[in-house]
């Protein structure tokens, strides 16, 4: 595959680094020193170095267990027709014996894929060894993520009203472990090394799983899974990555699910317009800002100007916050045009020649499925046909 690549400056590249690296060695000192001294710090019991979970991977107890339940999961459709429940798709109706799988076909035979040499050579005849890297490095932010959204979901199963609300977070809670397994392993196909979290998403997600009730919603169906379902937009239709439109309509149901079931039980005035609450909505957003110019370097790589998907991405997390009622202290197009002034301001800086760009109308999801499912989900409605 081939990327128009996009010039970025070497040195701000480089400060930001540096700048994150330093931040990196404070926060994680701070952290560990409160967790030795007072069981406090951070709250995760997650490794990002090692990309696993402290204790390490126990593959044996996974596929004993998680493999084996996914593979033995009934479905009701099948069991007990004559029941209101539609949770078959097509292939599954015509293979029988395929009725208790969890995975959908797609996602099974990308999977199968991953274990043979043709996939890596497929890589490695699509990417340059610079590209795959950048690949890696920008959806191991996800696979980072997708280890907090499964600690998330569970807790937020115990806190939500209703025996559909808690249906619907009991799959979100096993949607979250799958895409943590496949997404580990995918990115583990590309054989180049997976980076840590870096220091901003480390402050996102811990802010995120510390939120207070259903505050979880914002910080993470909301802010986390809008970057994901971008981020899944963005590269679903690149080689190799296709199972990402999979997991791009898992992502579509859990942005939306806070709308919906805020629906059903909305929030209270105070809930919505606290000005704690909404200082804490704006402090778990700024440090997803501070990750744009981060991703900048390998990003352009791909093609891909960062603060045009950092303003998509953006523009979205705000339009899915206001329909749920998580208000910032400012309003919507307050805040977007404060985001297009800060871009712009960084831009001017390290890009010569820089043009006043609306960034927060950018739009970076190409696939044309993936464009229907995120104007569903953002408008509430059908995309209307072109022709």
């Amino acid at each position: 595959m081939e990327f128009f690549k996009i010039p970025v400056s070497g040195r701000s590249a480089r400060v930001n680094k540096q700048l994150e690296g330093i931040f990196n060695l404070g926060v994680r000192g701070r952290d560990a020193a409160y967790e030795f001294l007072f069981d406090t710090g951070r709250k995760a019991k997650y490794d990002d170095y090692q990309y696993e979970f402290r204790g390490g991977p126990c593959d044996t107890l996974r596929k004993k267990h998680y493999d084996k339940s996914l593979r033995l999961l009934w479905k009701a459709e099948n069991r007990a027709p004559y029941l209101d429940f539609k949770d078959c798709t097509a292939s599954e109706k015509q293979l029988n014996e395929m009725a208790s799988q969890a995975m959908t076909v797609e996602e099974k035979a990308a999977c199968k894929r991953l274990s043979m040499p043709e996939f890596k050579e497929l890589l490695n005849n699509e990417y340059t060894e610079r590209e795959k890297q950048a690949i890696v490095s920008v959806l191991s932010a996800i696979g980072h993520g997708e280890a907090y959204a499964w600690l998330v979901s569970a807790e937020l199963l115990t806190q939500v009203k209703s025996t559909g609300a808690r249906a619907a977070l009991t799959m979100q809670v096993l949607e979250e472990a799958k895409h943590f397994v496949v997404l580990r392993e995918l990115l583990k196909a590309f054989d180049v090394p997976i980076p840590r979290l870096s220091i901003w998403e480390y402050i996102l997600l811990e802010r995120v799983y510390k939120a207070e009730g259903l505050e979880k919603f914002f910080g993470m169906n909301v802010l986390v899974e809008g970057i994901a379902l971008s981020l899944f937009g963005l590269m679903s239709t690149w080689p190799g990555l296709e199972i990402l439109r999979a997991f791009h309509l898992d992502e579509s149901r859990h942005t939306a699910l806070p709308t919906n079931y805020l629906r059903e039980f909305p929030l209270t005035w105070w809930q919505k317009k606290s000005p704690r609450r909404r200082m804490k909505r704006l402090n778990m957003v700024l440090p997803a800002l501070a990750l744009i110019p981060l991703l900048e370097e390998d990003l352009a790589v791909l093609g891909i100007d960062a603060f045009d998907f950092g303003g998509s991405v953006i523009r979205k997390v705000s339009v899915l916050a206001d329909r749920a009622g998580f208000l910032l202290p400012v309003t919507t197009d307050q805040f977007l045009w404060l985001l297009d002034k800060i871009f712009n301001s960084y831009c001017r800086i390290t890009r010569p020649n820089h043009a006043q760009r609306q960034f927060s109308e950018a739009e970076t999801t190409i696939g044309k499925e993936e464009l229907a499912v995120e104007y569903e989900v953002f408008f509430g409605e059908a995309m209307p046909s072109l022709n």
